[in-house]
């Protein structure tokens, strides 16, 4: 068979593009938790009307919604759905759902958790008349990513209603090696953290679930876990081999999720966080900064970036329609960055080098970091060395928590 030019080249730069992989890597086939589900012909659902909590990112590896799915399969007793922030089938921006409707695909009812917690989100459930609540969504790994939190009120619900609760896993993006960060302090608690965990928590969603049913919970649920297959803690998005569905409007892509554990602490500012940019979260800026801010975090010499001086327009958010100045962040070495030790850096730098810095007036800072430690040490002067100190003793103990429920190697 003669290949023509055109198709030659084609065939030569696929398989340039393709990612290497070690021969172990890839005979080692990985499962998320549904498709385990689904291999055990739904086995921990079995005789149960199933509700699902669930997001545009529940997915198969050809992209079909498992609502589709499991609503096709005459082995589930699907007869519910409920909607997180920007709702079950991803039409709402930050801060907003979908309400109730019923799905026009599947004609199954469709309920809000949004911002619903304790016997009134319980209610919920013992109105739809489920016995068993499943959660699957695609955590990005950050304390203050709502989702994670959902699960912890729906856990909380769940048991408050006397239902099943089942955890369908899928894998950290940004791995789970490590935890970083300052870890919340219980005062602090609102929807961007309930409980005390550190910023960037290198977990699963399933291994969360275990950690509040055991640590958080006034009493546990009954819970069940159905955990991945092939799946290691040092392992990135790509090498699961599953396709990226934005979790949020403002979380484009694995890249978004590798700085957002670091760069969501300037929403307590007033410098743009990229929100209305095609790079939300790796641009940050505002009108009067310049080359300077790039130039002193250039000169810190952190691990695995490079920060470069940019320019951009946001088209919703802070400074909408506006041209402003400030950082791109680009990351040459992911297992060599540490997210959230740039983003006090980032802080640490722009407060030196832009008079016009400042915190958002409620002190929403403290709500993202968890306490009041990283704003005071901040405009005391402190360097970013002195402010990841002061966090270090709270983390370790988390460290030691957290190391009781990792089911991964």
């Amino acid at each position: 068979m003669r290949l023509s030019r055109r198709a030659l080249l084609a065939a030569a730069t696929a398989t340039a593009s393709l990612p290497t992989a070690s021969p172990a890597s890839a005979a080692r086939r990985r499962r998320t938790g549904f498709e385990n589900l689904a291999a055990s012909h739904y086995a921990q659902l079995s005789d149960q009307r199933t509700g699902i909590v669930t997001n545009p990112t529940g997915i198969t590896r050809d992209v079909r919604h498992i609502v589709d799915v499991m609503h096709a399969d005459p082995r589930v007793k699907l007869t519910a759905v409920f909607g997180p922030e920007h709702g079950f089938r991803g039409t709402a921006q930050a801060g907003g759902s979908e309400g109730r409707y019923d799905d026009p695909a599947t004609g199954l009812p469709v309920y809000d958790t949004y911002l619903k917690s304790g016997q009134a989100l319980a209610d919920i459930f013992t109105a739809s008349g489920v016995d068993t609540v499943v959660f699957d969504i695609q955590d990005v790994g950050a304390r203050f990513y709502t989702y994670i939190w959902t699960l912890y009120d729906c856990m909380e619900a769940a048991r408050l209603a006397g239902k099943r609760f089942v955890v369908l896993d899928r894998p950290n993006p940004v791995t789970g090696r490590a935890a970083l960060g300052p870890v919340l302090h219980r005062e602090f608690a609102t929807f961007v953290g309930r409980q005390p965990i550190s910023q960037a928590h290198g977990m699963t969603v399933a291994e969360l679930a275990r950690l509040f049913n055991g640590e958080f919970l006034r009493a546990p649920v009954e819970l069940d876990t159905v955990l991945m297959t092939g799946w290691r803690r040092s392992e990135w998005y790509d090498a699961s081999g599953l396709p990226w569905v934005p979790p949020s409007p403002n979380m484009p892509t694995p890249d978004t999720a590798l700085v957002y554990s670091g760069t969501c602490l300037f929403e307590g500012t007033n410098l743009s966080e990229g929100r209305g940019t095609t790079r939300p979260f790796e641009l940050l800026g505002a009108e009067g900064v310049d080359g300077r801010w790039a130039a002193a975090v250039g000169e810190l010499g952190l691990p695995g970036a490079h920060f470069r001086e940019a320019y951009f327009a946001p088209t919703f958010s802070k400074f909408q329609g506006k041209t402003i100045g400030g950082v791109q962040i680009h990351v040459h070495d992911r297992d060599a960055y540490d997210p959230v030790r740039a983003g006090i850096a980032l802080l640490v730098t722009a407060r030196k080098v832009w008079s016009g810095f400042a915190w958002r007036p409620d002190n929403w800072i403290d709500k993202l970091t968890g306490s009041t430690l990283v704003r005071t040490m901040i405009d005391a002067g402190a360097d970013t060395d002195e402010v990841a100190a002061g966090w270090e003793r709270e983390l370790a103990a988390f460290r030691r928590v957290r190391g009781e429920y990792l089911v991964y190697r």
